[in-house]
């Protein structure tokens, strides 16, 4: 599906994936693609190839396009624990930047971060 979303209005081009391409049975019809990547499951080939679509490994695409022309580099999604630490993709000058952003904090205990700043009954809470 998420193949499909980002493939529109680009059928002459390739979609790169460093990863496995997975079916998804929720996609009723799957468009015509030309798709690389280390690795398909056999009903995503199928589907891809029913369609009329390639694919393609990455030595296969090395030989048609050396310099990686005409071709889509696609990720999955950013999900490790860090970004949790990180805020949001606003801009610096936002106050709101950091705004329930996951501290660094060694241990969640009743001693570790929860003084001053951390309760409204102790003068003031961020």
């Amino acid at each position: 599906y998420r193949l499909s979303k980002y493939m529109k209005n680009k059928s002459d081009k390739t979609a790169v994936i460093v990863g496995k391409v997975t079916d998804d049975v929720r996609m009723l019809e799957c468009p015509k693609l030309s798709v690389c990547a280390l690795k398909f499951t056999e009903t995503a080939r199928k589907r891809i190839l029913a369609a009329g679509g390639e694919c393609l490994t990455f030595d296969q695409l090395a030989l048609r396009a050396p310099k990686g022309s005409n071709t889509v580099l696609l990720r999955g999604p950013k999900s490790r624990e860090a970004q949790s630490h990180f805020g949001h993709n606003t801009s610096v000058l936002n106050p709101h930047t950091h705004d329930g952003v996951k501290p660094f904090v060694r241990s969640k205990g009743r001693k570790f971060e929860r003084a001053r700043g951390r309760r409204r009954n102790c003068g003031f809470k961020v």
